[in-house]
């Protein structure tokens, strides 16, 4: 049984103990058993070469007898231990007096900051600690409950029934061997969160289904050494182009491990792309213009470590100074500006970007990754870094407020033409701003002595925008506002992904019929902001 999480959140502590007492089913227990006999394997493998391959290795990683149990009793158990009594609260900040205040109290507190934004400061932590929190505050400073129960919204995150990962392995091989459309397959992978391995293999089908105009790779290995993958779709008119760079368009998710709607959205958009390619003429002319690289978990040790022992862990896995704190925060660790206002340099902060620029292993990998491909002549036009949550599209600079990018007046159109394409598509209001504002005000700056409550220097846009010119840089976080942050039920993946799918064909569509490709570089631009 899965309830609500609404429902879940008012039982009381024993009631949720029986509820977390529920079984699971474990990928990595499935015994393969799909895609068994010769015949079969004839069949499909003359279509696509790559299917026997696909059926030996990839599919048998995941395919197999389903386990008869519905969820895993090391998360709720480690939930349980966790987060029991655990409650994320919202402080309404007017001025950064009060900024100052709720930063310096969670520092002091080691409390995780959830969301920062101009309007709001969101916060977790144990009900026996808000008391003391709130002494250190200023009076003005009243919170309000947005998630009563984080065990309870966090258990509701996991997928939801053995049935449903058979009918997905299923449908998965089916789709393998030519049996039926891909919409099935589809439907299913985007009911639930996906795990690391499912994601992977769903990833090496797409490629050997659609070999013409896709290509998985990986761009480097993390700190515990699994792939960080990169998936690039695109079209070539003639065989002549094929290894001829183009104009690029780059996605990434999974920054923080935490952020699963930032992992599934990617792979939506990968999904919706790869399927819709001479079906849909606006898909088609978008492929046939850019390849768009996907890279869904760029943090996969983070992503896994959410999956096996901690639902809410964000940074990376990657060991500090300090034994007992580890993991680096990937979006505070690109190389610009890496040091600016007040970086955090506590290993034990979520927002702690290490020692120097670049020590983080999977954001130097992607950088490495990035600059060689500039260096082939492959230019990044695009750059959309996906994050949850807030509902809010960002753009350069993240590191102050009192820099403006040299093409603002573009970046504000695009971004508002972003949101607006979102709330034609959904309803959803996304509200735009530069990315400062949600880290330093116009009010702040540097040499104030007032803390902050979230670091802003290494971002991940801000590099790219500034390093390799990708000249439309975008951080959109994404669902919710707070009712459930980071816990984003699984009912979201599809309407989110869906929003980010309408903001993706309206920024094709934006580069393809704006004018901004006769200003081929920065000074260019600067020349065309002082007209």
């Amino acid at each position: 049984m899965r309830l609500p999480v609404r429902t879940l959140a008012t039982l009381p502590v024993a009631a949720l103990v029986l509820t977390f007492s529920l079984p699971t089913v474990s990928c990595a227990s499935l015994q393969p058993s799909l895609l068994e006999g010769d015949a079969r394997a004839d069949s499909s493998s003359h279509v696509f070469p790559l299917l026997k391959w696909l059926r030996d290795s990839a599919v048998e990683v995941v395919f197999g007898k389903p386990s008869t149990r519905t969820k895993a009793s090391k998360p709720a158990a480690a939930l349980q231990s966790r987060y029991r009594n655990h409650v994320v609260i919202r402080f309404n900040v007017t001025n950064p007096e009060e900024e100052g205040a709720l930063a310096q109290a969670t520092e002091q507190m080691f409390l995780d900051v959830w969301a920062s934004t101009p309007e709001y400061v969101d916060v977790r932590l144990d009900r026996a600690d808000v008391l003391a929190l709130l002494t250190l505050l200023p009076n003005s400073l009243q919170p309000s409950v947005l998630i009563p129960d984080v065990a309870a919204a966090a258990w509701a995150t996991y997928p939801a029934a053995a049935a449903e990962m058979s009918q997905l392995e299923s449908s998965m091989a089916d789709a393998a061997e030519m049996k039926t459309s891909l919409d099935g397959v589809g439907n299913i992978f985007f009911k639930d969160y996906q795990t690391l391995a499912v994601i992977t293999s769903w990833m090496r089908l797409l490629e050997a289904l659609f070999p013409s105009i896709a290509n998985l790779t990986s761009i480097g290995k993390s700190y515990e050494g699994r792939d960080v993958y990169a998936f690039r779709v695109g079209a070539r008119s003639n065989d002549d182009e094929t290894k001829k760079p183009r104009k690029t368009i780059l996605i990434t998710g999974g920054l923080h491990g935490r952020e699963w709607i930032s992992t599934s959205s990617v792979n939506y958009l990968l999904w919706s792309v790869i399927t819709a390619y001479e079906r849909e003429p606006v898909i088609t002319k978008l492929l046939e213009h850019f390849d768009i690289v996907f890279i869904p978990v760029l943090n996969p040790d983070g992503y896994e470590y959410t999956w096996q022992t901690d639902r809410l862990w964000r940074k990376s896995r990657q060991q500090t100074k300090m034994r007992f704190c580890r993991g680096l925060d990937l979006d505070h660790s690109f190389g610009y500006r890496w040091d600016a206002v007040r970086h955090q340099a506590d290993p034990c902060s979520e927002s702690y970007g290490g020692d120097q620029p670049f020590q983080a292993v999977e954001a130097s990998q992607l950088a490495k990754w990035a600059r060689n491909e500039t260096e082939n002549g492959t230019k990044f036009v695009a750059y959309l870094d996906l994050h949850s949550y807030s509902q809010q599209v960002l753009f350069p600079y993240a590191y102050t407020c009192d820099v403006d990018p040299p093409n603002l007046e573009n970046l504000e159109e695009l971004g508002l033409g972003l949101a607006k394409a979102i709330r034609m598509s959904s309803g959803e209001l996304y509200t735009v701003d530069s990315a400062c504002e949600s880290a330093v005000p116009r009010s702040y700056n540097a040499t104030d002595s007032l803390p902050r409550v979230e670091a802003a220097g290494g971002a991940a846009i801000d590099w790219f925008y500034h390093e390799l010119q990708a000249r439309y840089s975008y951080q959109i976080k994404l669902r919710d506002t707070g009712s459930y942050g980071f816990l984003l039920p699984s009912d979201n993946i599809v309407p989110t992904g869906e929003e980010m799918l309408s903001a993706l064909k309206y920024l094709g569509d934006y580069l393809q019929s704006s004018d901004s490709w006769a200003y081929d570089s920065r000074k260019d631009l600067k020349k065309r902001r002082r007209r």
